[in-house]
């Protein structure tokens, strides 16, 4: 079991979504918090140990460690080490990567908090299927499924506030309001004028990377897709959602 009474930072805060979601929107609003350090994609699920030998597994077992433990250390290291790089005080990690580990997330931090960012599944689609012409259909829809579906199980399971992409990109101050009232950190107008801030490179692999998050400005959601053009297998979630299917 994880020495989660010894992690270096006790109540990270995980934005668990999906690709296409507006979680860069997000990150970086909440990153113009001087409390708050919101930096790109960590994919912390993606950092590995290796026991490489047997009397290594041996000497980590009589320090009652695994390699579930170790890596849940080495997650924790890197978080420290960026908030403590900051100066601030609460670390935001928005990896949609993390949506598919959420029960990972909630083993080596039982006290972590989580932001639920929904958007329109189709729309999801939509946004990846533009930004890659090349795009299958189908294998997209069925990307997205899984990411929403994941994302809805971690909902479920894991307390936390959800919010909407859509309600974001139009009222920010009342969603990013709402926000810090959850993370306890008092409200500021400079989180809505990320520009004056710098988020790190906006490159691919790492978040968004479109001219609407270059642009410095909070881009209103397009249009909600009518319920015709809702591709049947993400129908289910999108009503559970509360979009209209």
């Amino acid at each position: 079991m994880p020495q989660s009474a010894h992690r270096l930072v006790p109540e990270p805060v995980f934005i668990i979504s999906s690709v296409r979601s507006g979680s860069t929107l997000l990150r970086v609003l909440l990153n113009s918090h001087p409390e708050i350090r919101a930096p790109h994609e960590m994919h912390l699920r993606t950092l590995t140990v290796d026991l490489s030998k047997p009397y290594s597994k041996k000497a980590m077992a009589e320090l009652g460690l695994d390699q579930r433990e170790l890596e849940y250390l080495l997650w924790d290291r890197v978080l420290h080490r960026e908030l403590v790089r900051s100066g601030k005080r609460i670390i935001v990690d928005k990896t949609p990567g993390n949506a598919g580990v959420w029960e990972r997330l909630h083993e080596a931090w039982p006290k972590a908090r989580y932001v639920f960012l929904l958007r329109h599944p189709a729309s999801m689609v939509s946004s990846l299927i533009n930004n890659r012409p090349d795009r299958e259909l189908t294998a997209t829809v069925k990307e997205v499924r899984g990411y929403v579906e994941a994302v809805e199980a971690a909902r479920a399971a894991l307390p936390g506030l959800t919010v909407r992409y859509e309600t974001l990109t139009e009222r920010p101050e009342d969603v990013t309001r709402e926000i810090c009232a959850f993370l306890g950190v008092e409200w500021t107008p400079r989180m809505l004028d990320y520009r004056k801030v710098d988020h790190g490179p906006f490159v691919p692999f790492i978040g968004d990377w479109s001219e609407n998050i270059k642009s410095g400005k909070i881009q209103r959601a397009r249009a909600l897709p009518a319920p015709e053009d809702v591709p049947a297998p993400l129908r289910e979630i999108t009503r559970a959602w509360g979009y209209p299917s």
